[in-house]
């Protein structure tokens, strides 16, 4: 299925959260609550894509059974409007091509493939990973470079034999070298996002296509506009909205887990999307304090 908002610069969209995953009060996939904060998402939060069952989605924790219905009814509720992207990576490269294929059959737009994690492949396996996996599907597929997590950077020279790959468009970057990535887009046709919301604007100066992010559960519009300020040449307007939003980057990126702050802060915005799966664990009542003040710092609006 085409990508209803991907460009040939920005083949996801610009403007993508990694979607948190809501769950009922005992701990089953709320595919409702699901459909309620993507159509948000989209709607409110002015995101032209989505990517879901990625690790703030808990990935981790969902089995493929509950990822394909997430998927679903994602597709179901925003599918015509944003560009939906399924998270398809694993540390096995057959399970990898399993999900991808079950994506790619219920009309998921994209994948997202992360780096395998804690078996640590040496840069040949990455490279066989990743193309055995693009291979298995008609989808493009965006890289996701993490190595703080997975314990492994993807190279530079890896990723310039990736970007040969015809169906492999885009990188997001969490690791942080601006560089390197340069190098990267100078040599390839890799679109580049943005996976960490503490350098959103650094990576659009120097030509990623947009982010993916958590924080933008909260202020999704904010940094809709930042990108549009920045492609217009407005960059103090979109340097003002950054540093507007360090307190809510703060907030989510730094007090504790992602998703966990994540689902705190949709719930102080009076749209809750239940607990976390072990091992995660709901953030406490002094987090949520904390974050209750880092929020309204930031500008959010939140419930009574």
């Amino acid at each position: 299925m085409a990508s209803p908002t991907g460009t040939s610069d920005a083949p996801f969209g610009r403007m993508l959260t990694a979607m948190v995953t809501p769950f009922t009060a005992d701990g089953a996939v709320d595919i409702d609550g699901v459909q309620r904060l993507a159509t948000y998402l989209v709607d409110d939060q002015r995101n032209d894509g989505l990517v879901v069952s990625g690790t703030t989605g808990e990935s981790p924790t969902t089995s493929d059974a509950e990822k394909e219905l997430i998927l679903k009814a994602v597709l179901e509720a925003v599918g015509d409007r944003a560009t939906v992207v399924a998270g398809a990576g694993t540390n096995d490269t057959r399970h990898s091509v399993e999900l991808a294929r079950a994506a790619e059959r219920a009309g998921a737009h994209g994948l997202l493939l992360v780096t395998p994690y804690y078996n640590r492949p040496p840069q040949e396996g990455l490279y066989r990973h990743f193309t055995a996996v693009a291979d298995a599907t008609g989808l493009p597929v965006m890289l996701y470079d993490i190595p703080a997590r997975t314990g492994t950077p993807i190279a530079t020279e890896t990723l310039l034999r990736l970007g040969a790959h015809p169906r492999i468009a885009a990188v997001k970057d969490a690791k942080g070298d601006l560089f390197a990535a340069s190098q990267v887009m100078a040599a390839t046709d890799l679109a580049y996002y943005s996976g960490d919301d503490a350098v959103n604007l650094p990576w659009l100066s120097i030509g990623a296509a947009g982010f993916v992010s958590v924080v933008s559960h909260v202020v999704g519009a904010e940094l809709a506009s930042m990108i549009g300020l920045f492609q217009s040449g407005h960059v103090e307007g979109a340097r003002s909205v950054h540093q507007r939003l360090l307190p809510v980057v703060t907030g989510i990126m730094t007090r504790s887990q992602g998703a966990i702050m994540a689902k705190a802060a949709l719930g102080l915005m009076g749209r809750p999307v239940g607990p976390v799966r072990a091992p995660l664990v709901d953030a406490t009542g002094e987090l949520v304090a904390t974050l209750r003040e880092d929020l309204v710092a930031g500008g959010v609006k939140l419930s009574d």
